[in-house]
């Protein structure tokens, strides 16, 4: 695909029980990352339009809810990001693509929703990126954190008013993968080897027998899709690369082995959007490389 990219933030810390990745969007851009993408050799053709962030206030907040922390806040929230992209969609091109910058991963939910509302009809392909498997719902999670359940909340699992509030299900779990997963709660692991979606655990990507199978997936999942969505949680690069990130896990991938399964996913079919969370900027991490870790992913999934 070679149409125009719309870049939208996410200022979004709400889906857990701490704050900070609301200001994740704002740092992005300030470290220079729009001009970062312009000099990918990828993307150097591309039109870059930055429509700015969804309107979010506050964007976090403390809640002691054991099973769905700022719940009512989050149900505000998604329809609002959903509306935003596809308004931001909508004023650009037909054949716009999104680069979504969050705030924590409930934002791929409300992102994914924009997308299918500027798009009707459309079947979406998912693969989602991430050291956790964010399957869990209200009734499985041991947190109560939101951050733990949008990829389920995609597929259509969880409670009436968070599935109403991104439009869900967006995605058929036969077109979903989890890539990267690791760190698994007991319930959601089982919930998760029940379903139809597919799992490429960190360990299977970095060998060539996993990197084909990837390929097979994407290739049979593409034919019948309008299109992926890459959510990419970059907690999903192993903790040793010293990212800014709110909750860095080790036994992840390596960043080529990410590179390599992005590009793998966009060889098979049209990525129409590509959502980066989870980053967190004012602790330990390499802010820097961290930031061009996502310019680097960004243009694996959307060059044209």
């Amino acid at each position: 695909m070679s149409g125009p990219i719309v870049i939208v933030g996410s200022p979004t810390a709400l889906g857990g029980h701490f704050g900070g990745m609301e200001r994740t969007p704002t740092e992005l851009r300030r470290l220079g990352l729009i001009e970062r993408l312009q000099e990918r050799p990828g993307l150097a053709a591309a039109a870059l339009v930055d429509r700015g962030d969804a309107d979010n206030e506050p964007g976090w907040a403390p809640d002691d809810d054991p099973r769905a922390k700022n719940r009512t806040r989050i149900c505000a929230y998604l329809p609002r990001l959903a509306a935003f992209v596809a308004s931001a969609l909508g004023a650009t091109s037909p054949d716009a693509r999104v680069l979504a910058l969050g705030g924590d991963c409930t934002t791929h939910a409300g992102v994914a929703a924009g997308i299918r509302r500027a798009q009707p009809g459309a079947r979406l392909g998912l693969a989602w990126f991430d050291a956790h498997g964010d399957f869990n719902t209200p009734d499985t999670t041991p947190s109560g954190n939101v951050w733990g359940m949008p990829f389920a909340m995609i597929c259509g699992r969880g409670e009436p008013d968070l599935l109403a509030a991104c439009d869900a299900p967006a995605v058929l779990e036969e077109d979903a993968a989890l890539l990267g997963g690791q760190v698994l709660d007991e319930t959601e692991s089982r919930v998760l080897a029940a379903s139809r979606v597919a799992h490429f655990g960190a360990g299977m990507l970095g060998t060539d027998a996993g990197q084909a199978a990837l390929a097979g997936w994407a290739r049979t999942v593409a034919a019948r899709v309008d299109g992926f969505y890459v959510a990419f949680d970059v907690d999903a690069l192993d903790a040793s690369g010293g990212w800014a990130l709110a909750m860095p896990e080790p036994g992840g991938l390596a960043l080529d082995t990410a590179l390599a399964a992005v590009r793998t996913i966009a060889a098979a079919g049209p990525v129409v959007g590509f959502g980066a969370t989870t980053v967190m900027f004012g602790g330990a991490g390499d802010a820097e490389r961290t930031m061009d870790a996502v310019a680097v992913l960004a243009e694996a999934a959307l060059a044209a």
